[in-house]
């Protein structure tokens, strides 16, 4: 038996209890899990009891009240009673079990009381808490009952010695009508209590068992609704990444067609400015002059501010052509190897060039590299970029070089960034963004 597979919750977890039971009755007796079960089936037993009078008193009074149309809305009531019997049986697992079903319902935000009910009331998981609710408070709490008494007269039995020598010289019976005279004649009964002890054990274990599979069968969240909330988030990712780059363009936009045009404008009239005065004030063309010089470097670095947003070339001709574009405008020699076969999406595109201008960022203002190389491919469905510098090393991204920001903005795509950057040298940024995010 300890050979065979143990059964596989949702979760992968064995069930524990039935774990150690096929361990040897040895190994099991003399655990801890006999007293976890049987405490775990004692407190479900009154539990259930109190969930069952509960139960009984709610339907009664919506039967009773339904004639007034009051009675409707408490048995709407008793339905989401299993809400917080689910809750609770799910902290309660705790006793025999090493992890929990996670809570199945979604959130309920900015909503009043009437919207919340008929939320719950929609969602399956509502109606598979109330079903677990009924066998909770006929079955289960049933079966604990006969559980608890059959280990209350074991206990009984095993200390039918010491109670005939508490009482002598009165007389007991522990079968009617046959007196047991001395302490010695109870042996019997004491071995068979110790029986009963084990048979117990056993019953409390497998009956723990079953009530855990049943929470995990009912109270776990089903695969559709992880599924759905997996892709709702992805979309909202997804819509929060398309709302950020819409927003760097119109930014580019406005600077290119507003700030961008009024400087060049403001160049060419100082410009004609110092034309006209010529020499005959010397003084104010100078004036002028300097004027214009810092009209063109505000206009310089405008420009530069413009390509950083969002840079034409990465529109036009793709992640190769704009991250060669950078490096050669980097202060530290830059080797550019990115070999794609074909246009990647705007956003992976987008997203791969900002990490690397990021990266070479970091590299010249921390590194002290003297060489750095980027390395693209496309690996399957995924974007691989390699980022390496010869510098001193050591980078962390808790120290704020950029890195933790960086894994920030790889995390909405589904992205991730690897650093290897050992103390001495050299750096390698791992960038990995999936073309299907």
């Amino acid at each position: 038996m300890s050979g065979q597979p143990l059964p596989q919750e949702p979760s992968g977890q064995t069930v524990a209890v039935w774990e150690a039971m096929r361990s040897g009755p040895r190994h099991f007796l003399r655990s801890r899990w006999p007293l976890r079960s049987w405490a775990y089936v004692f407190s479900g037993a009154l539990f259930g009891v109190g969930v069952l009078l509960c139960l009984a008193v709610l339907v009664a009074l919506g039967v009773t009240l339904s004639v007034v149309g009051v009675g409707l809305l408490v048995l709407a009531a008793t339905a989401l009673l299993g809400i917080p019997v689910a809750r609770a049986e799910r902290r309660r697992l705790r006793l025999v079990e090493r992890a929990v079903p996670a809570d199945p319902h979604g959130p309920l935000r900015d909503l009043g009381a009437w919207a919340r009910m008929r939320t719950r009331l929609r969602e399956s998981a509502t109606w598979r808490e109330l079903g677990y609710t009924a066998l909770l408070a006929v079955v289960f709490a049933g079966a604990g009952l006969g559980a608890t008494a059959l280990l209350a007269f074991s206990v009984m039995l095993l200390v039918s010695p010491v109670v005939v020598w508490a009482l002598a010289p009165e007389t007991v019976m522990i079968i009617p009508g046959q007196a047991v005279g001395h302490p010695l004649a109870a042996l019997p009964f004491s071995l068979c209590g110790a029986l009963g002890l084990v048979l117990s054990a056993y019953a409390a274990g497998l009956l723990a068992g079953a009530q855990v599979r049943t929470a995990w069968f009912l109270l776990a969240p089903r695969e559709a609704q992880d599924d759905h909330r997996v892709i709702e988030l992805t979309r909202s990712r997804a819509r929060l990444a398309d709302a950020f780059e819409a927003e760097r363009r119109r930014i580019e936009r406005d600077l290119h067609d507003g700030a961008q045009q009024q400087l060049v404008a403001l160049t060419m009239t100082l410009g004609l400015a110092e034309m006209e005065l010529g020499d005959r004030s010397p003084a104010a063309s100078e004036l002028v002059a300097r004027g214009r010089g810092e009209a063109r470097r505000a206009l310089d670095q405008l420009r530069d501010l413009v390509r950083g947003i969002h840079p034409q070339v990465l529109t036009d001709h793709g992640l190769a052509a704009a991250v060669a574009e950078v490096a050669l405008r980097n202060p530290v020699p830059v080797t550019v190897d990115i070999d794609l076969p074909r246009r990647l999406p705007g956003q992976v595109e987008t997203m791969a060039y900002f990490a690397v201008t990021e990266a070479l960022a970091n590299a010249v203002k921390h590194s002290g590299a003297s060489a750095i190389s980027v390395v693209g491919r496309l690996e399957g469905d995924r974007l691989i970029l390699l980022i390496t510098d010869d510098g001193r090393g050591g980078a962390d991204p808790g120290k704020g070089t950029g890195l933790s920001g960086l894994a920030d903005r790889m995390a909405i795509l589904r992205g991730r960034l690897l650093v290897s950057s050992p103390v001495g040298g050299p750096t390698q940024l791992r960038v990995e963004v999936p073309c299907s995010a």
